[in-house]
């Protein structure tokens, strides 16, 4: 004696809200245009799945990559095509193009661009961190400025702890702009936490203006510097640009052409 067939599952929403339900948003926003192809080209049942699905992954990386674009907060920067490789009179290319590579986060060693003012170590450390963001990874840039304001401005140590576990989390953290302000010993301190839980397992990318030997002038009197510099550099690819700066030489152009208008 065979079993009855099973009775069909009623439907009670329409097809697109259906599918959003689903979570096949691509599909349910498109329904009317991807069935309109199916039939137009006779596509077979798989063939119509494998389109399906093959729409749905292009669809959800797309929007893995906006979130993570998103959290990585990188602003706007210029792409190393725009990067004028013969202007800096010292710039190691070979390193540079070895960071661009993302080896250094399969060991979580970490990267530090170090150059005076002007000279594209910024936009150096972003297109390094836009190339991880585009290969999957978490990735979160913020100025040393604003990491150390948002850490000491927590009231209580779960505060402290949470924005803490932000900071430590992403694979990749990059920590722009070491150098343009002073600090004092407790901020020293929260930054050595950073550091120290990240410290070979998840990779920093800095830029600084300094020399380390000149970063007692960022925390003055502060005890952990050099166990700082210590931690940093222990796996580290480091980078030194020296040359004339860039937006210096664009503002002397810019002026000499105002000079020249009749």
């Amino acid at each position: 004696m065979t079993s009855p067939a099973p009775a069909p599952i009623p439907t009670t929403a329409p097809l697109p809200e259906a599918l959003q339900s689903l979570g096949l948003r691509r599909t349910a926003t498109d329904l009317a245009d991807f069935l309109a192809r199916a039939t137009r080209s006779r596509w077979s049942p798989a063939l119509v799945l494998e389109e399906l699905v093959r729409a749905e992954c292009q669809d959800r990386a797309r929007r893995s990559l906006e979130r993570r674009l998103s959290r990585a907060r990188l602003g706007r920067f210029k792409l190393m095509a725009d990067f004028e490789w013969d202007w800096p009179k010292v710039l190691d290319r070979a390193a540079v193009e070895r960071v661009l590579g993302l080896g250094f986060l399969e060991s979580g060693s970490n990267v530090i661009l170090a150059a005076a003012q002007g000279l594209g170590k910024t936009m150096l450390a972003k297109n390094v961190a836009h190339q991880a963001v585009l290969q999957g990874a978490h990735v979160l840039c913020v100025t040393a400025a604003d990491l150390l304001l948002d850490l000491g401005g927590q009231e209580t140590t779960r505060a402290l702890e949470r924005r803490l576990r932000h900071y430590v989390e992403p694979r990749l953290l990059l920590v722009d702009e070491v150098g343009y302000l002073t600090f004092d010993n407790r901020a020293a301190d929260l930054l050595f936490q950073v550091v120290s839980r990240r410290y070979e397992r998840r990779s920093i990318l800095l830029t600084t203006n300094l020399a380390f030997k000149d970063w007692g002038t960022i925390f003055p009197n502060a005890a952990c510097v050099t166990a700082l510099i210590d931690r940093l550099t222990h796996h580290a690819e480091i980078i030194t640009i020296a040359g004339e700066s860039y937006r210096r030489r664009e503002a002397e152009a810019a002026q000499k052409a105002r000079r020249g208008k009749p």
